[in-house]
């Protein structure tokens, strides 16, 4: 099956209302058209002018984490409902951070998803290991257990298969070890989904470079890449995107 590759970037809490200069940048750069799907994910505040911004460009913006309420009490949150009415068409769930920092289980990101799928966002759904998981063996089992407690009922989602020890520190795992993740990824998803699942991309984040993306995005089931610190820039998130 055909999938189109998704090359998603993940601000975090980086940017400023005058960052949308790199935005513009990479617009400008991919005037013309492309063979990949592209998706900005900066901080809540700026989403409004990047939708603006990326109008009719085809460049997506998407959100970095969203309630699993469409409104109420929840002070500090935003819904889904209220991403997808300022022009958001995607959000990222169950980052690593998201997980460690605020103590999200995966209960918790299958309710944004189902929630995010509602309010007709895509949800890019974040699994991956700790270095201390994968050197006692359980890397799969760790990543395959998160995916079976946060996928949702739908099958229009993403998966960002994003190893804890690799995010934002220069480290990549074997071209193998990326391999086999993504093939026990899919045997997941095409196990919960059945054929719908052949559809599904898997993403790799962590760590990766415009000099290392094409060599990651040619491995099988690497359908793309959740990119954080390479997206900040347009000139490394463009050689990324000409990768894919």
């Amino acid at each position: 099956m055909t999938r189109t590759p998704l090359v998603a970037g993940n601000w975090k809490m980086n940017g400023v209302p005058d960052s949308a200069s790199e935005l513009r940048a990479m617009i400008d750069a991919l005037k013309g058209g492309g063979h990949c799907d592209v998706l900005v994910c900066p901080p809540f505040p700026l989403i409004g002018a990047f939708v603006g911004d990326a109008a009719d460009s085809g460049v997506e913006i998407g959100a970095q984490d969203c309630h699993f309420n469409e409104k109420g009490a929840h002070t500090g949150d935003v819904s889904p409902a209220l991403l997808a009415a300022i022009g958001a068409s995607a959000v990222i769930l169950g980052h690593s951070e998201r997980r460690a920092d605020h103590g999200e289980a995966d209960a918790l990101v299958k309710a944004k998803a189902q929630a995010a799928l509602a309010a007709g966002l895509l949800p890019i759904i974040c699994v991956g290991e700790t270095e201390a998981q994968r050197d006692s063996g359980q890397a799969e089992a760790t990543v395959l257990a998160q995916l079976d407690g946060s996928l949702p009922d739908d099958a229009g989602i993403v998966v960002a298969y994003e190893p804890v020890w690799a995010i934002g520190t220069g480290r990549v795992p074997e071209n193998a070890d990326i391999a086999a993740m993504h093939a026990a990824i899919r045997k997941a998803v095409v196990g919960r989904y059945g054929e719908a699942g052949q559809g599904i991309r898997l993403l790799y984040g962590g760590s990766v470079k415009p000099g290392n993306a094409a060599e990651i995005f040619a491995i099988d089931d690497v359908d793309g890449g959740l990119i954080g610190g390479a997206s900040l820039k347009a000139d490394d998130f463009l050689g990324i995107i000409r990768a894919a």
